[in-house]
């Protein structure tokens, strides 16, 4: 059983406001992307191949990857122009003889080897499956006036996270259908805002949620800095 984990980190961060991408700012004295990358490098997870931002291949492989020695890093790529197009590329380079892909948001930096481990036997045993959490607070389906439409089951709501785990061959192929297609979903205004979004777009394959941890927050606007180091410095 081969594993590979697909960290993306090629996002501009332009929510965070800051001249420092994302995905470099310090926490803790180490940047963002330092904290995912060291927990795949730990866990059982065989290779890493890191998606970073046009141009930033050099720098991250001297000052992130060779400095803090993620000797798992296989591959460094440059992403495109949205989330799924760094996502391809990213399985695209990794070994095709892998089993299982890890495909985790290197802005979440509490990802740890539990919840690494149930992904694991997750995908395992249905070829599918996103981590997240149920959400604690009601949620609102709002029509097209900004108007509160309907209320789904709370029971039955979950907000997802990542790393999204799937069987490799599959959601390659799947991806690589997304690339052929995206013309079309563009037209219709489909908007794919996850690896599950694809696999339940393009097969009748059943995605498994599996418990992550409420820790596992995604660090996208100046309000998170002081969340995610309330959580390091706890950890």
């Amino acid at each position: 059983m081969k594993t590979v984990a697909v960290v993306l980190a090629a996002g501009s961060g332009s929510r965070m406001k800051s001249d420092v991408k994302k995905q470099y700012m310090e926490i803790g004295g180490k940047p963002l992307i330092y904290y995912s990358l060291k927990a795949f490098e730990e866990s059982l997870i065989d290779d890493i191949v890191l998606v970073v931002s046009r141009g930033d291949i050099d720098y991250v492989r001297k000052e992130i990857v060779e400095k803090y020695g993620f000797d798992k890093v296989k591959a460094i790529v440059e992403g495109g122009l949205y989330r799924y197009h760094s996502v391809r590329l990213g399985l695209q380079a990794a070994d095709n003889d892998c089993d299982y892909a890890f495909i985790h948001d290197g802005a979440r930096p509490f990802v740890d080897n539990d919840i690494i481990l149930r992904a694991l036997h997750g995908v395992k045993e249905f070829g599918a499956c996103v981590v997240g959490m149920p959400v604690k607070d009601t949620i609102k389906i709002a029509d097209d006036n900004g108007f509160a439409q309907t209320t789904p089951d709370r029971a039955k709501t979950w907000m997802i996270q990542t790393p999204q785990v799937f069987s490799y061959k599959m959601i390659l192929d799947l991806y690589q259908r997304l690339d052929r297609e995206e013309g079309e979903l563009m037209a219709k205004g489909v908007n794919i805002t996850d690896d599950a979004m694809v696999v339940e777009y393009f097969s009748d394959k059943k995605v498994k949620l599996i418990e992550g941890s409420y820790n596992n927050i995604k660090i996208t606007t100046p309000e998170d800095i002081p969340a995610a180091e309330a959580i390091l410095k706890n950890r």
